[in-house]
């Protein structure tokens, strides 16, 4: 049976996160059509504010209002960082707006109590924090979580430093991994490091192939549902 050929826009704050969540869908889902709006200057005013701000926030909505535009059936941001707008504008558009990791999220609630969250922007951290606060709670569920950030390993991605990126956050993982059921890697960007990890002690989730199969779920059932 030949699969339905759905598309998808892609909302990016960086090109490190480009690679990553390209493969996923290569990967996973081959058969979607992926359509790339970029503003790299997001994360660089991040990484200086600290903060989302209201000019930032209204950057996010044109990109995915162009996206909607361009006739997609769903939008990923692939971001972590800017989760907590989507709650805010989803509700604008016709098509499921999805934030980089909030499918991630709620399966790690649901592995463990104890949880690690490595990121390397320096806001990643206390969102990534704040997000499984909320999505524990929706569940009735306490959870304790330890939270690293390590900006060096984003600056060392930004130089072509791949090496140091990944020894930095296998770093993390291995001291985390003593206390925690489950290790979240707060970014797409992140995800590249598994690749030269080798094998982990405790269950290390990244967003890219879980936001690929969330985001595939809900514009097929909105499709279903027509």
């Amino acid at each position: 049976m030949e699969e339905t050929k759905y598309r998808v826009g892609l909302i990016h704050a960086t090109m490190n996160s480009v690679q990553p969540i390209l493969k996923a869908f290569s990967d996973y889902a081959p058969h979607i059509t992926l359509k790339n709006f970029m503003d790299e200057s997001l994360i660089f005013e991040l990484n200086e504010t600290g903060i989302v701000t209201k000019d930032m926030k209204r950057r996010l909505l044109n990109l995915i209002e162009k996206a909607v535009k361009s006739e997609v059936d769903g939008v990923l941001l692939t971001c972590s960082s800017f989760t907590p707008v989507v709650a805010e504008i989803s509700h604008l558009f016709d098509v499921p707006i999805l934030s980089a990791d909030l499918s991630m999220l709620e399966k790690a609630v649901d592995m463990g109590s104890q949880i690690g969250v490595i990121a390397t922007v320096e806001a990643a951290g206390p969102t990534t924090t704040r997000l499984l606060e909320g999505v524990a709670k929706e569940r009735g569920k306490n959870v304790r979580i330890e939270t690293k950030v390590i900006t060096e390993a984003f600056q060392a991605l930004q130089n072509g430093d791949r090496h140091k990126h990944d020894e930095l956050i296998h770093k993390e993982i291995l001291m985390l991994s003593d206390d925690c059921d489950v290790i979240i890697l707060a970014q797409f960007s992140m995800a590249r490091a598994l690749e030269t990890l080798g094998t982990a002690s405790k269950p290390v989730l990244t967003s890219p192939e879980i936001s690929v199969k969330a985001i595939v779920d809900r514009v097929s059932n909105i499709e279903l549902t027509k």
